[in-house]
Order: C-alpha cells, then sequence, then structure tokens
C-alpha cells in the first residue's frame, strides 16, 4: 500500500525476486559491493521495497531517506553515511 488511501499494487514473490535480481544486477554493474553504503530517496512505491531488498541481497548497507526532505537535508544524509550511490 502506498501512501494514499486505496493507492495499492499486487505483485507474486516470483515477480519481486525477479525484480530484485534484476536491481541487484544493476547495484554489481554500477560498482556497488558487500559493505558498500547506499541511500534510497523515494516515495512509498514498489520500487522502494526493490532497491532495499536488492542491496540486502548483495550485502550493501541501506540508509531510506523520507522523500519529503529538502537537497539540503539529503546532502548531510549522504556525508553522513558515507554513501557510494543514492537512488531515487
Amino acid at each position: 500500500e502506498g501512501n494514499e488511501p486505496g493507492d495499492s499494487m499486487k505483485i507474486t514473490y516470483r515477480e519481486l525476486l525477479h525484480k530484485v535480481c534484476q536491481f541487484a544486477n544493476i547495484l554489481r554493474s554500477q560498482g556497488v559491493k558487500k559493505g558498500d553504503r547506499v541511500s534510497i530517496y523515494l516515495p512509498m512505491i514498489l520500487e522502494l521495497v526493490i532497491a532495499m531488498l536488492a542491496c540486502a541481497r548483495i550485502g550493501a548497507l541501506h540508509s531510506v531517506v523520507f522523500a519529503g526532505f529538502s537537497a539540503d537535508s539529503l546532502c548531510e544524509r549522504i556525508l553522513d553515511c558515507g554513501c557510494s550511490l543514492l537512488i531515487t
């Protein structure tokens, strides 16, 4: 379920696994590896869950930043955690 009432989507475990594996491969192609830190700046959508699970799948640490934060707040969080990639 998303932020808005009535905003929902259904996905099977098989579809989710396929999307997570695809995104994990994209992260690897960008040089993300086990132990790297990744920031995720997305609203409550399916892609947020996929990004989190893809990070976990390859052993990267992820930090979810609420999508309502300003650019300055996002910048501070990125610098504080020393992330190597921002997903938005």
